[in-house]
Parts: C-alpha cells; structure tokens; sequence
C-alpha cells in the first residue's frame, strides 16, 4: 500500500527535527505532508529541509483545518495522521498498518493513563471513551487519540463532517463506526511533547470538549442522547403532577411544562436520527 503521512504543525520546527527524520526510516517511500498551520517560527524551513511536502497556512485555522487540508492532498491509499511535536514514535506506524492490512478501514494509536495530558484530561477522555463505548457497542479504547491509521478513499467520505478545532479524532471515529467501517486500537506508548508551547487553553477547550459529549451522541445515534433526556423529562412531569395533585388537588403549569418537553425533546431527538441517517447515507450512496 501506499503511504501518506500528515502531521499538522503549528510552531512545532523542534519536534519536527526529531520526528521527521525518525519517519523516513520507518516509511523511506512514505509521502510526508507537513501542515503548517500559520507558524511564526521556522516550522516550514525546517520541514522542508527534512525532506517533506510542506503545506503553509498564512494563519492558524485549527488543529482539524491542517488534518483536512493534509487529507485532501494526499496522494496514498492509506493516510498516518500524527503529530509533530515528537508524543508520536513513527516506530509504531507498522502496528497500525498491519491492522489495516487485516481488514480493518481504521487503526488507532490507544494512549494508556500514563500518556494523558494532565489528570484532568485523562478522567475527561475515560469519561468519552465510556460513552462512545455505550452508543457504539464496540470497546472504544481512545476517542481522542490524534495518532492513527486510515484508508483514505473512506476518510475522505466525512470530511464535511470534520471540524476546525481539537475534536477531530472523535468525529471521524464516531462517523467509521456509524458507516459500518470497522475500527480497531492498538496500544502504543507516547511520549512527552516536545517544547513547551501549548495550543491547548483550559476554559475554551473544556468547554468544547464536553460539547464533544453531544456530539459523539448526535453523530452517531441522536437518540440515544434524546430519548432518556425526554423520559427524564416525562418521569419529572408526572411525578410533579402527583405531587401537586395530591397536596393542591389541580394540575399545574409546571406539569404541563415538563411534559411537553419531554414531547418536544423526543421529536427533536427523532428528527436528528432522520436528518443523521440521511447524512450518512447520501455520502456512502455516492459515486
């Protein structure tokens, strides 16, 4: 097969003198695409030098923007996302390649506790993985994961899906599993992140990454997010017009609230998979 490998980087010339020159001996006939992610330091000069295919952005449009602009140019039938501050050992590509070669449409690099960011982003991705484990069906080891291994033709398919920030690991997982693409994970160490520049900002990310809840949900199954929201919804309708009833006698607004949202929120959620199984087909169904 052949291989591209993209790696989105945004001022990352350090870890890309360590990880380039790694890759073009595990892979010396892989295409090696740098994205550029509007750097202000020396990170195009320094993938240039090494050897790579250097995509440049004049201005940072997202972790996920560099993995579509990658994907779109890549020239493979098979495309290694990972990053580039050096977290990643190219040595563990073949791992990810053989599972590939055994039928599957999509391998991922499953990091343990002791390759998580901070503990807190450790219990956030346990707390992800539990959940898309519960709407998959399937033992998902690493939701987040930006270290893996796909077929490009396949990949492609949900590009329109994917979004500009941190959550694309999730999307694309969530949309393999919704298609019927089989998907498998493959232990692998990771290191610490070369230098010290973060791209990762505590409130904003948090609060995007907890949207990541909603959206394995709504991407894979909405109802399976909406429908207990709606019997939740009825259970508190109801139990609120017992109460009022037996102390008042009447049924109240409040009553009346609750259950109509709990109708409300059930169509929403029906809509959803409509709209959702829709998506999914178009793109599979077309030429």
């Amino acid at each position: 097969m052949h291989v591209s490998v993209v790696l989105p980087a945004k001022n990352e010339s350090e870890g890309l003198r360590r990880t380039l020159p790694a890759l073009s001996q595990v892979l010396p006939g892989a295409e090696i695409i740098v994205v550029d992610d509007g750097s202000t330091d020396d990170t195009a000069a320094v993938a240039a030098g090494l050897g790579a295919k250097v995509l440049s952005s004049p201005y940072s449009m997202g972790n996920g923007a560099a993995i579509k602009r990658g994907a779109r140019i890549a020239g493979g039938d098979v495309i290694v996302f990972m990053d580039a501050d050096g977290q990643h050992d190219p040595a563990h590509i073949p791992l990810l390649l053989e599972r590939l070669e055994a039928g599957y449409d999509m391998a991922v690099g499953a990091r343990n506790s002791s390759g998580q960011a901070s503990v807190g982003r450790g219990a956030a991705n346990a707390l992800y993985n539990r959940l898309a484990s519960w709407m998959t069906g399937h033992k998902v080891l690493d939701l987040t994961s930006g270290f893996r291994a796909v077929r490009a033709a396949k990949f492609r398919e949900f590009l329109h899906l994917l979004p500009n920030g941190f959550s694309y690991p999730t999307t694309s997982t969530m949309a393999f599993f919704r298609s019927a693409y089989p998907v498998t994970y493959v232990p692998v160490e990771v290191a610490r992140r070369v230098g010290t520049n973060s791209h990762i900002r505590p409130l904003r990310d948090g609060v995007r990454f907890l949207l990541i809840i909603f959206k394995i949900a709504t991407l894979y199954s909405p109802l399976k997010l909406f429908a207990p929201t709606a019997v939740s919804f009825a259970l508190l309708g109801l139990g609120h017009y017992a109460w009022t009833y037996a102390i008042q006698g009447r049924f109240t607004n409040m009553s009346a609230l609750l259950l109509s949202a709990s109708v409300i929120v059930f169509l929403i959620g029906l809509v959803s998979e409509q709209i959702t199984s829709l998506t999914y087909n178009s793109r599979i169904d077309s030429p």
